[in-house]
């Protein structure tokens, strides 16, 4: 350091390189002063800082897993509202295609003289039961089977003791569901 000295006294003074050269001793004393502190952290502090940072894994791993449970819920609600969605489509449009029905089926029963008329009407009932059953469409069971407020609705009732109570003897309009989803509720009459 005495050479320094030495070399900084007989060397011309220039203010910039003083400055640097201030600053490097600084820095390297600054330097020396904070290597033996960090040696000297005590271990208790290590693992205060330790368990700190595990605890801030613990909780971003915690907001990860909500985060993706949520998106799992997410997706799960998101297919069912749309298959709930696409169902309800499916039945409207088929509440649409019921009057059709209704009047095919009239005209099926009514007397016709006309041969290819009345094959003509069969096929196309019959292309539409295909239709519906090809949907997951089907009829609702009514006559002589018990009623059934959940699949029926009652227009008439009779007393006959014929039959037994609550079977339906008469169905005055088809009802159809769609897997459990009921389109329309078959029309009947009720005895007993």
């Amino acid at each position: 350091m005495a050479k320094d000295k030495k070399k900084n006294a007989s060397a011309p003074k220039d203010p910039e390189q003083e400055e640097a050269a201030v600053s490097a001793e600084t820095a390297a004393e600054s330097e020396a002063q904070a290597e033996p502190a960090a040696a000297e952290k005590p271990a208790e502090d290590i693992r205060d800082e330790k368990a700190e940072w595990e605890a801030r894994l613990k909780e971003e791993q915690d907001k990860y897993l909500r985060l993706a449970a949520e998106y799992d819920n997410y997706r799960k609600r998101s297919i069912k509202e749309r298959d709930a969605l696409r169902d309800d489509i499916r039945s409207a449009a088929i509440a649409d295609l019921l009057p059709v029905y209704d009047n095919l089926e009239r005209a099926l029963s009514a007397e016709c003289s006309d041969e290819a008329f009345y094959k003509g009407i069969e096929m196309t009932m019959s292309k539409l039961r295909a239709i519906f059953e090809s949907m997951g469409v089907s009829e609702i069971p009514a006559v002589g089977e018990t009623f059934d407020p959940a699949l029926h609705n009652a227009v008439m009732h009779i007393e006959d003791e014929q039959y037994g109570p609550g079977e339906i003897v008469q169905e005055f309009q088809k009802g159809f569901r769609l897997g459990d989803k009921i389109i329309r509720f078959s029309m009947v009459q009720v005895a007993n």
